[in-house]
């Protein structure tokens, strides 16, 4: 445990760029590669004012604990820096990531470190990303996990943590011989993940009733449907206020400095960020009947608000579990198949679900293994910490300190 918890290697350094009229920039860079007992890392770069080393710490520790617990040997990592692509140019943007990415690349590699979107990284970013790195190691060698359809991997990767989170979800109503047909889904987030929830849910009956962004939340009564999340789609795209659906929209409206959490729901999806949900969040989604939690954002939950969901019996699903299906589509994405053709939506869906399947069953596995009831709101959190921390230190143990 004490070697667990201090990083193999932390990456600091300066990401020099200059903007449109010519004015120079500093920001600083980050990459923390955590643990590689298992395998070579995999982990998200973000891009937020709010990123500094201890961010990429907390997130690369989950990497690490997320990875394990998935079908696949992967070591975790997480980084980024403190850049905000909100407001910039294209070419602000690229430069940005040029600059980044030539600091960062001699630390890369597929046997190394391969890094994935997160928060502020789509598929923009990612392209650029890309594109210097295979610019400085002189060859198209290996790929980085993102949505590039037209040169390269699968067709869904960024729909996949979002789809998983639903995935998820079925598969624990379906042990309560439960569906998510018609049940009130409140979903926090409006980012990739959460969109790709809403639309998930949709497709499973449910009903998803809210999103937020970082002033506050948006409820439509009515639920949203095919034609609403598209209308949410091009707001976002827009950079526009989710004010701006309920000019639209009658029965819908939009609270300032507010999170969804006391709209009564059934399943609720925190998909913003972590320590979203603190102890007074908790009690309301307690009192809104809320039965079941699905942590989509690493961490959304404060130690007090645990403790909260924890007494009033609510399921809660790790991110470490539910968030999995980042993880598989990265993988899959490698895969020499995958790469030779681009799958269907329908078998890569199948592909996802199998991975998220076995990621729940072997969490469930290890708490009853060591004396956790099945039906235990914390189950799973228990579970799957249980299963990915034995793995890890399996492989630490016979590997010698090292």
């Amino acid at each position: 445990m004490e070697r667990l918890l201090e990083p193999e290697r932390m990456i600091l350094f300066r990401v020099p760029w200059v903007d449109d009229k010519g004015e120079m920039h500093v920001n600083r860079g980050y990459r923390v590669q955590f643990n590689q007992t298992l395998g070579p890392c995999r982990g998200g770069i973000r891009f937020h004012p709010s990123m500094n080393l201890s961010v990429s710490k907390f997130l690369s520790f989950s990497q690490t604990f997320k990875n394990a617990l998935s079908p696949y040997k992967l070591g975790g990592a997480a980084g980024g820096s403190d850049f905000d692509p909100k407001g910039k140019s294209d070419n602000e943007v690229m430069r940005f990531c040029q600059s980044y990415m030539s600091e960062l690349y001699r630390y890369l590699g597929p046997d190394q470190d391969l890094p994935s979107e997160e928060m502020g990284v789509g598929t923009r970013e990612m392209g650029y990303l890309f594109g210097q790195y295979k610019r400085l190691i002189g060859h198209f060698q290996g790929s980085f996990t993102g949505p590039r359809i037209f040169w390269s991997g699968s067709s869904l990767r960024t729909e996949a943590t979002g789809y998983g989170l639903v995935f998820f979800a079925q598969l624990m109503l379906a042990d309560m011989n439960k569906e998510l047909k018609g049940l009130r889904c409140t979903v926090s987030g409006s980012g990739k993940v959460a969109m790709h929830v809403l639309e998930k849910l949709l497709a499973y009956g449910a009903v998803p009733i809210t999103v937020s962004d970082s002033k506050g939340y948006l409820v439509d009564e009515d639920g949203f449907d095919y034609v609403k999340v598209s209308f949410l789609r091009d707001i976002k795209a827009q950079h526009r206020s989710l004010r701006d659906y309920s000019k639209t929209y009658a029965r819908s409206k939009y609270y300032d400095e507010a999170k969804p959490w006391n709209e009564r729901c059934d399943v609720a999806f925190p998909c913003a960020s972590q320590n979203e949900i603190d102890q007074t969040d908790a009690v309301n989604l307690v009192n809104s009947s809320c039965h079941i939690l699905i942590e989509g954002s690493n961490m959304p939950c404060t130690p007090e608000a645990v403790e909260v969901l924890r007494k009033a019996n609510v399921l809660v699903a790790p991110a470490i579990a539910a968030g999995a299906g980042g993880v598989a589509a990265g993988e899959l994405e490698l895969t020499h198949e995958c790469n030779a053709m681009n799958w269907s939506p329908e078998d890569f869906e199948t592909k996802l679900q199998e991975a998220l399947k076995q990621t729940y069953q072997r969490a469930l596995k290890a708490a009853v293994d060591f004396g956790y009831q099945k039906e235990s709101p914390d189950a799973l959190v228990h579970g799957a910490t249980i299963a990915a921390f034995l793995s890890i230190a399996q492989g630490m143990a016979d590997q010698g300190c090292v």
